[in-house]
Parts: C-alpha cells; sequence; structure tokens
C-alpha cells in the first residue's frame, strides 16, 4: 500500500549562483536562435518547393500522359495498326489576349501510330504587338497517355505585330498501345484543346490587362 506523502515536508528550493543563471539565460538563448533558424530554413524550403511543384508537375504529366496532358515524343510510333481514331481539334482564347484562334481542321481520322501534321491559325485583332502562350488538354484523360506530340507550339511564347497571323503547326500521333487499353477500347475520338492566354516571362497570364478580344470569335481568320 502507498504511504500518502507528508503535507509539512516540503519541496526542495532550487536555487541558482548569479553564474549559473547567465548560463541558463544563455543556454536559452541560443536554443531560442536555433529554433528560428531551424523555422526560416523550413519555411525557404517549402517556398521553393512550392515554386519547383509546377515546372515538376508539369515534366510529370508530359512523360506520363496524367490528367489529359499529351505526351511528348521524338520521333514517329514504331509501328501503325489498323484501328482508326478520330481527332478533334478546339481553340479557345482568354479574355486578355485580342487574338483569333481557330485549327485549320476541326477533325482528322487517322490510324494508330500514324503520324498527323495539322496547323492552328492564330491572328492579332489589336492594335499593337502583343505576346501570348498556349496551354493544351487530351480528352478523354485517359487518353492523354497514348496521344504523343511531336511538334507543338504549346507553353512557347509567340509575339504577333497588329494584324499578323501566323500558321502554328502540331505533329502527333496516338500510341497503337491504346488498343491494348480496355478501358478505352470503345474509345473513337479524342479531343485536342488548346486555350491561348497573355503571357509574360513565358508564364501565361489569366488576367491580364489590355486588349479585350473576343474570346473565339474567328470570323477574320
Amino acid at each position: 500500500m502507498t504511504t500518502p506523502a507528508d503535507p509539512s515536508v516540503k519541496a526542495p528550493v532550487l536555487v541558482f549562483t548569479p553564474e549559473e543563471k547567465e548560463a541558463r539565460r544563455v543556454a536559452a538563448q541560443r536554443a531560442a536562435r536555433r529554433t528560428a533558424v531551424v523555422c526560416c530554413g523550413v519555411v525557404a524550403v517549402m517556398t521553393g518547393l512550392s515554386f519547383a511543384a509546377v515546372p515538376l508537375y508539369d515534366l510529370f504529366c508530359r512523360v506520363t500522359g496524367f490528367g489529359g496532358t499529351p505526351r511528348v515524343g521524338t520521333g514517329p510510333a514504331d509501328s501503325v495498326s489498323d484501328r482508326d481514331m478520330s481527332v478533334r481539334f478546339d481553340a479557345n482564347t482568354s479574355q486578355g489576349v485580342a487574338w483569333q484562334f481557330k485549327p485549320e481542321v476541326r477533325t482528322v481520322d487517322v490510324k494508330l501510330g500514324e503520324t498527323k501534321t495539322v496547323f492552328y491559325k492564330i491572328a492579332n485583332t489589336s492594335t499593337r504587338p502583343t505576346t501570348g502562350i498556349a496551354s493544351f488538354n487530351v480528352q478523354p484523360d485517359l487518353a492523354g497517355a497514348y496521344f504523343v506530340k511531336i511538334q507543338c507550339f504549346c507553353f512557347t511564347e509567340q509575339t504577333l505585330q497588329p494584324g499578323e497571323v501566323i500558321e502554328a503547326p502540331v505533329v502527333f500521333y496516338v500510341d497503337p498501345a491504346l488498343a491494348k487499353d480496355r478501358n478505352l477500347r470503345d474509345l473513337t475520338t479524342i479531343t485536342l484543346s488548346y486555350t491561348m492566354f497573355p503571357s509574360k516571362d513565358g508564364a501565361p497570364l489569366a488576367n491580364a490587362e489590355g486588349d479585350k478580344g473576343k474570346g473565339n470569335d474567328k470570323s477574320q481568320l
């Protein structure tokens, strides 16, 4: 059985000499400084990772086709299959860029593995030079892993003079491996969609100031 503590017995009081007090104060200051340095380091690392996350995520998507992002290829496919696929082309412009933007053809039919080239027309309808950049996506998302672009104007800044019109090529093929994907066995159409944004320093600006275009009005192209 535990014997209750005697209330008459007081706990010992710690007494420090001035030298000991000073040593404890210095030690506490050092510990506080170390904590501050560690916290600043953590913030710096997290900030760096946040900036690195965008290009790393973009690279991951390009390699894997994740999220409907087409893969990037360096040459044609190794083989061509008999399966047909319709590829639909879509073009959009954000409010901040006064450009007209459209594909020269809306749809092409290709064999899996067949290399194809299509062109998009881009026109600057403003009264001053402007710079834009295009983002892209493939639908359905699962098809992004099999849509391989060999050449593309996406993520490359384009600067157009007033009234200038250019043709931007896209060279691509659909990987024959798509035919082995049970989730896509009934797929007959893939859509490649681009959106043109105003650009600054190589990055799209969703809310840039400047001449306001009329979205997808392409009547002058």
